[in-house]
């Protein structure tokens, strides 16, 4: 009878530990999703926004951190003005914020 007692008791411990194990899964998961997913998502939803709000003649800077203004705007591509007279062409995407108005060295 002692036996079966132990056993009972050990049976109700493992199922103790499980719902805290999954209890405390699911608290991790609900932190990293508040803490570093979502805040991710927010930032990623507002740069695009702001792509596809650029205009002809904004200053902005790309990911790789030159600073131009904008001569002109396809689907895929930007013309970037990053001196008088210096024009290259880049992916859309590599836009990666709107330049301070007192940026050095962009283009007037």
């Amino acid at each position: 009878m002692e036996l079966l007692t132990i056993l009972l008791q050990q049976q109700g411990g493992a199922a103790s530990g499980s719902w805290t194990f999954w209890a405390m899964m699911i608290a991790i998961f609900a932190i990293m999703y508040f803490f570093m997913i979502r805040p991710q998502n927010k930032k990623q939803k507002e740069i695009q926004n702001f792509r596809k709000n650029l205009e002809v003649g904004q200053k902005v800077v790309t990911a790789g951190g030159i600073y131009g203004k904008i001569k002109s705007i396809d689907d895929a591509t930007v013309v970037l003005e990053i001196a008088d007279n210096v024009k290259i062409t880049i992916d859309k995407n590599s836009i990666f914020a709107a330049a301070p108005d007192q940026a050095q060295g962009v283009a007037k």
